[in-house]
């Protein structure tokens, strides 16, 4: 159980099919017990197929279409993994919109595992620390990050973690983050 309570902070988890189901379970129920108010945004509608590794798990609703999310409505953004849901939103021009201006609103932004390929495609990775998926840290060295093999990473609001055996830890960061609110340095 965290220390921090957010009553009220909302925050949007965006994601679409392929994605990691735990890593979005996990946070989505931290920010709930928690006091906060989160938001399944997708670039698609309807329901996606989350994953358990390689296995279809649950389906989740969306709650709201990526091209019709404002991030001055949220305080906080999560991007979890999964490596089709990664792959398929880095490539969405509205994901990495969307992405890209909580970072210009300074807000907290949270990253888990394959997550952090959006935040490459968003340009906002060049000189922050973060950790990802091992996979994934030539291609954010390569973008200007300073990666590094942590269970969570901190970064003026950027919050980054490698797998679903760290969610404990990156879920307190995140709500520390959250309850801190918008910092100076988390910038694009």
């Amino acid at each position: 159980m965290s220390t921090h309570d957010i009553p009220g902070k909302k925050v949007a988890f965006l994601l679409t099919d392929g994605v990691e189901q735990i890593e979005l379970t996990s946070p989505w129920n931290a920010v709930k017990e928690a006091g906060g108010v989160p938001t399944l945004v997708s670039p698609k509608t309807g329901t996606l197929q989350g994953f358990d590794g390689l296995d279809k798990g649950e389906t989740f609703s969306v709650d709201l279409a990526v091209g019709d999310a404002k991030a001055e409505d949220f305080d906080a953004l999560v991007l979890p993994g999964g490596v089709v849901n990664a792959d398929f939103l880095r490539v969405d021009k509205d994901a990495q919109q969307f992405t890209r201006a909580f970072f210009e609103q300074h807000k907290p932004v949270a990253s888990i595992c394959h997550g952090p390929w959006l935040l490459i495609e968003a340009g906002v990775v060049s000189g922050r620390d973060v950790t990802s998926y091992h996979t994934l840290a030539t291609d954010l060295r390569n973008a200007g990050a300073n990666w590094s093999d942590e269970e969570v990473v901190v970064d003026q609001g950027l919050v980054t973690s490698r797998n679903p055996g760290d969610l404990d830890a990156f879920n307190d960061k995140l709500l520390e983050e959250i309850a801190e609110g918008p910092h100076e340095g988390q910038t694009a």
